[in-house]
């Protein structure tokens, strides 16, 4: 069990803003950030993260939380998995309260040292490695290493007493049908990954024994995302920031090669494609960003949807295809650096590659083919902004064989508040934030209002004297920048307003009751009396009329 006191000076050292960042993209928006809410289908931003109050919020969906809760929900983990994951995060030493806990990093590390060992022993392997080009230096650098049979494994594991269902949670074991453990990776050559913080978070192991699945990763756990990983990254994230490119490669070996001939900035998806899971990462210094994908059908589909992407996400960037079955480690090995050179400093641009891409599935020469590829990159480049669509409707004109003026958007019209807005009374909304920031307060208001005086944010004021603060709705009031703190003296005129309302309110009830006259009486003088201290500025403690 995690102790208490380290999960409380974990939090004090994060910043949710850098936490949800490394997920989603993220804007500065006034105070806070904004972005697409993760956890629900959205175009228009309405996931806020506060820094000063260290909690997201969206106003969509209404998902709210601290750091821990996003990793919590956005992972799919336990929340001493998410404290865990954030600790590695943050290279954080938690404490346990039973000593028997290994740290996740033990066990990663001791079986990368085993897998590089067993490399040096394993000929096959190393001549594999040597025969794609791949020097000492690099099998250094990246860590290469060899993963044994299946007994081996579990023998070492056995030595080094870890057990087999700390391996499970690590990615390192699998079960059968049986329920009986085996490594998942058994003799391959073994590429060790690592997250953008240089973290070990699991492994990449490629077959030499014709093995139908050529490649395959550590499975996703509490530390292992491959669709938020890119393989390299930790190694070339100095050179990407300084130089403001980073190449997007398709394998491992591209990597190593193309960091073995200069390009220190090269990267590689592990065996996935490029996601939005990606952009945050890719985004990190505003690099232009360049595909390095292979000319076979795949490659190139993977090259349109990847271009289609970044380009709708407003990335720079282009596409360089190989072609003639060579691949970025062949042109390494084979010496065509200069070549390379040239191929990356003018890369397709992602607009122009998918507007050719579009084309090029229809036979132009037909009017009804041309009519339809037209209406496909229209609804492409209407996504784009403006000032790209205007620049590349002349591309796309040229590539159909068309008169640019046949090409026209409608212009997007503003939206005009489609659903109603919400009613609310910011007064209310403005004294419960106060309360939220001040907690101490509170028993002092109560001594003066009550929650039937709340018009419209009654049960937002419940929650909060229940001391429900993690509620979304106090959340939401909590997060927002349009919701202002009262100061002391604004704080004091706003209570004396409530309290006027209510005692006018109340005033009324008793000059339309039945009740006798002598007890009315009493009542309206009792009542303006109280109303009349507050206008002069009194604050007058609460008294319920509530049997009249």
């Amino acid at each position: 069990m995690i102790d208490p006191s380290s999960i409380e000076n974990l939090k004090s050292r994060i910043d949710i803003v850098d936490v949800i960042g490394s997920y989603i993209e993220l804007k500065k928006s006034g105070a806070n950030f904004k972005g697409l809410c993760p956890f629900h289908s959205e175009k228009t931003p309405s996931f806020v993260v506060s820094p000063a109050k260290q909690i997201y919020h969206c106003f969509g969906c209404h998902a709210s939380g601290d750091a821990i809760k996003f990793v919590m929900d956005y992972e799919k983990l336990s929340y001493p998995e998410a404290v865990e994951k954030l600790a590695s995060m943050y290279h954080f030493p938690l404490s346990y309260t039973k000593s028997s806990n290994a740290k996740k990093s033990d066990i990663l590390e001791r079986v990368k040292i085993f897998f590089e060992k067993n490399l040096e022993n394993m000929k096959t392997a190393k001549e594999y490695l040597l025969n794609r080009g791949v020097y000492e230096s690099s099998i250094e650098r990246f860590e290469i290493g060899y993963a044994p049979s299946s007994f081996e494994f579990l023998e070492f594991l056995k030595r080094e007493g870890f057990s087999k269902d700390e391996a499970l949670k690590f990615g390192l074991l699998a079960k059968d049908e049986n329920g009986r453990f085996y490594a998942r990776f058994i003799e391959r050559i073994i590429f060790p990954i690592y997250d953008q913080r240089g973290n070990l978070v699991g492994f990449g192991g490629r077959t030499i024994t014709n093995h139908p699945a050529k490649y395959i990763n550590s499975p996703q756990t509490a530390y292992f995302n491959k669709s938020r990983l890119l393989y390299g990254y930790h190694l070339a994230k100095d050179r990407i920031l300084r130089e403001g490119k980073i190449i997007v490669t398709e394998g491992y070996l591209d990597v190593i090669m193309l960091h073995q001939g200069g390009f220190k900035e090269s990267v590689a998806t592990l065996g996935t494609a490029l996601t939005r899971e990606h952009l945050p990462l890719l985004r990190k210094g505003n690099p232009k960003v360049i595909l390095a994908y292979d000319g076979d059908r795949a490659g190139i589909e993977a090259a349109f949807k990847a271009s289609k992407m970044l380009s709708l996400s407003s990335i720079e960037g282009g596409v360089v295809i190989f072609e003639g079955g060579m691949d970025p480690a062949d042109m390494v090995k084979e010496g065509m650096v200069s070549k390379l050179k040239k191929l990356f400093l003018n890369p397709k641009p992602f607009v122009e590659f998918v507007l050719e891409k579009i084309v090029s599935k229809f036979d132009i020469n037909k009017p009804y083919e041309k009519e339809e590829a037209l209406k496909e990159a229209k609804i492409y480049l209407s996504s784009l902004s403006e000032i790209l669509r205007e620049e590349y409707k002349g591309y796309l004109a040229s590539l159909l064989k068309i008169d640019p003026s046949l090409i026209r958007f409608r212009r997007k019209r503003e939206n005009l508040s489609l659903k109603e807005e919400k009613k609310e009374d910011i007064s209310e909304l403005a004294l419960i934030k106060t309360l939220l920031s001040n907690p101490n307060l509170i028993d002092e208001v109560l001594d003066l209002i009550d929650s039937s005086m709340f018009s419209i944010h009654k049960e937002e004021f419940l929650l909060l004297i229940e001391g429900k603060t993690d509620d979304p709705r106090l959340l939401e009031i909590e997060i927002r920048d349009d919701i202002k703190e009262y100061n002391k003296e604004d704080l004091k005129k706003q209570l004396s307003f409530f309290l006027i309302k209510y005692y006018n309110g109340v005033l009324k009830k008793v000059i339309k009751s039945s009740l006798s006259f002598e007890e009315r009486s009493f009542l309206i003088r009792k009542i303006r009396d109280k109303i009349e201290r507050l206008k002069k500025g009194e604050l007058v403690a609460y008294e319920s009329f509530g049997a009249i």
